[in-house]
C-alpha cells in the first residue's frame, strides 16, 4: 500500500487517496504494537543473557531492571490480546449509544442519568470523543432517554459489551422513608454505518415529525422547529435528533442512526438469533439484566454474564468499566470458552 502511494497518479482521485491513507494508518497501528512488543521481547532476552554472564553485584541491578520491564510488558500484552478480539465487521466503527429508562418513574430516570455520566466518563478515559445526539429529560429528575455518538477507533468493538439491561439497588434519595429501591435501564449500542454499506430506505416508509427542541439551548435552538423524529413505519423503529440548530442537519443525523439500527436489525433477522443483539436486552426489568450495581446493603457491581465483580462501586460509576468490557470480550473468544484451556496458562 505504501508503494501504491508512490504512483504518480495516486492523487488524481483525492477522495480515494484519503481512504487509502486512512486504511493504511489503521493497519500500521494494528501491526506497530506487535512489532514494538517483539522488540521488547528481544531486549528482555538480551537482558537475561547479561544477568547470566554478570557478577553478583551487576546481576541484582539487571534483575531489577528486567523485573520492571516484564511487569510493563504483561500489561501491554493484555491490551494486545484484547485488541485481537475486535475482528467484527464494524468493530472499528464509531458507536451509537442509547440509554432508555425503565419503569419506575423518577428512580429510573435518575439511574439513566447516572449511566449517562458513567459512559461519558468511560469514553473520556479511553480517549474517545462524544457527541450528544438527543436527550429527553425526566418529569422530575434525571433523563428518560439519551443517545450519544462515541467516536474513536474500535469504539463499537468495546462499547457493544454494554448492550443490555442494567440494574441498580440503593437507598432512594427521593424516598423520605429511606427505603431500598431497585431501578432498571436498557442500554443499546449499534455501529455507525459508513458509506461502504448501502442502506436504501424508501421515503414512503419514513414518517417525519418536527418540533421544538427541549432542554437547554441557546438562541434559535428552542425557538424553531429544529428537532426531528423519524419513524420507520414497517419496523416501528423511532429515532430522534435535536442537537443541531438546523432541521436539515438533525434529519441527516437521525437518518444515519436509523440506517445503523435497521442494518443491525437485518443482521439479527438473517441470523435468526434475536437474542444476540436486540433480543438480548429483553424486558427492562427482573430476570433480563446483564449487570447489577448494588449500593445497599453492601457495595458490589457484578456482571452476570462473566461473573466478574468489584466492590469499587464509585470507581465503576466514574467510568472504570474496562474490567467488564475485557471480560466480556474474552468470554466471547473460542480460546477462552474452551474448558480444556487453563486461563492462567493462556
Amino acid at each position: 500500500m505504501e508503494a501504491q502511494m508512490g504512483d504518480p497518479t495516486f492523487w488524481d482521485h483525492n477522495e480515494r487517496a484519503q481512504k487509502h491513507i486512512a486504511k493504511l494508518n489503521v493497519l500500521k497501528r494494528a501491526i506497530g504494537g506487535l512489532v514494538a512488543f517483539h522488540r521488547k521481547l528481544d531486549d528482555a532476552a538480551v537482558m537475561v543473557e547479561l544477568i547470566e554472564s554478570a557478577d553478583a553485584a551487576e546481576q541484582e541491578a539487571y534483575a531489577r531492571e528486567l523485573g520492571a520491564s516484564v511487569g510493563a510488558m504483561v500489561e501491554e500484552l493484555d491490551k494486545l490480546e484484547i485488541a485481537s478480539f475486535l475482528t467484527g465487521q464494524f468493530d472499528r466503527n464509531n458507536a451509537i449509544f442509547s440509554i432508555q429508562a425503565g419503569a419506575g418513574g423518577t428512580e429510573s430516570n435518575d439511574w439513566a442519568d447516572l449511566l449517562f455520566r458513567m459512559y461519558s466518563r468511560w469514553a473520556e478515559r479511553r480517549g474517545f470523543a462524544t457527541e450528544l445526539m438527543d436527550v429527553q429529560p425526566g418529569d422530575t429528575a434525571g433523563i428518560s432517554k439519551a443517545t450519544i455518538l462515541i467516536k474513536g477507533e474500535n469504539a463499537y468493538g468495546y462499547a457493544k459489551a454494554e448492550r443490555g439491561v442494567h440494574r441498580l439497588v440503593r437507598i432512594s434519595p427521593f424516598d423520605s422513608n429511606k427505603r431500598r429501591h431497585t431501578s432498571f435501564c436498557a442500554v443499546d449500542v449499534v455501529a455507525e454505518i459508513t458509506e461502504e454499506i448501502d442502506i436504501n430506505i424508501p421515503e414512503d416508509e419514513i414518517r417525519t415529525d418536527v418540533y421544538r427542541s427541549s432542554g437547554k439551548g441557546g438562541q434559535g435552538v428552542n425557538t424553531t422547529d429544529s428537532a426531528v423524529r423519524l419513524t420507520h413505519i414497517p419496523s416501528g423503529i423511532v429515532v430522534v435528533c435535536q442537537n443541531e440548530r438546523s432541521q436539515i442537519k438533525n434529519r441527516a443525523a437521525a437518518l444515519q442512526v436509523l440506517k445503523a439500527r435497521l442494518y443491525e436489525k437485518r443482521l439479527d433477522d438473517k441470523r435468526s438469533e434475536m437474542e444476540k443483539f436486540y433480543g438480548e436486552k429483553g424486558e427492562i426489568g427482573w430476570g433480563s439484566q446483564i449487570r447489577s450495581y448494588v449500593l445497599q446493603p453492601y457495595q458490589m457491581v457484578k456482571d452476570l454474564r462473566t461473573g466478574i465483580s468489584t466492590s469499587d462501586t464509585q470507581g465503576v460509576l466514574d467510568g472504570d468499566l474496562d474490567r467488564f468490557v475485557y471480560g466480556w470480550l474474552r468470554a466471547g473468544c473460542p480460546r477462552h470458552r474452551n474448558k480444556d484451556i487453563q486461563m492462567d496458562d493462556d
